[in-house]
């Protein structure tokens, strides 16, 4: 059963049956919203870019993007980049898979960033979706819904942190602006 986040709301990773989550998957789904010209409506394509940043006590260790693909130590790893998106409320077009068993113990947060690489801001976005999915029975766990567009290019959407000998997640949905995620870096430090 899925949990629907709310701005700020946080969900426990434990499992139901007291059994550990051992992988999740970080889902980012959106499309383009169609725009009115002169001729009807036309869409383009957007560039959003999926970014995990791992951190140790407040301060940044390594990142997962589309040019770093797997962290240092191997627990977390991007799929790809999908440079126009378009999997809106049904599956991925982007993903980041973390292995939370193989997380070093110093890493205590993970924060998952969407950013228009190509600049286009969220107004020209719409059905934009981070979802927490348990890779071992693709099971979605909570979704974060990204409602309404804005001037910003760019979201700080959830985070996974530990928390009393486990992992939460907390979805962040904040708005920021930034091509990259060292764009984000001054936005995401106010949510560690």
């Amino acid at each position: 059963m899925t949990v629907n986040l709310n701005k700020g709301q946080g969900i426990s990773l434990e499992k139901k049956d007291g059994g550990v989550l051992s992988a999740v998957r970080m889902g980012l789904g959106w499309q383009a919203a169609p725009r009115r010209g002169l001729f009807g409506s036309r869409t383009r394509e957007i560039d959003l870019d999926a970014s995990a940043v791992l951190f140790a006590d407040k301060q940044p260790v390594d990142v997962v993007f589309f040019r770093h693909l797997v962290s240092d130590d191997g627990s977390v790893r991007h799929t790809g980049d999908n440079l126009v998106g378009g999997a809106g409320q049904g599956g991925d077009d982007e993903s980041v898979l973390v292995d939370l068993q193989r997380v070093p113990v110093h890493i205590d947060q993970i924060v998952f960033t969407v950013n228009s690489f190509t600049g286009q801001t969220f107004q020209e976005v719409q059905n934009a979706f981070c979802r927490l999915v348990d890779e071992s029975n693709g099971q979605e766990l909570a979704r974060y819904t990204l409602d309404g567009g804005g001037q910003y290019t760019a979201q700080i959407m959830a985070k996974v942190h530990r928390a009393d000998g486990g992992w939460r997640m907390t979805a962040l949905g904040t708005p920021a602006n930034g091509r990259t995620f060292q764009d984000l870096m001054p936005s995401i430090l106010p949510h560690l």
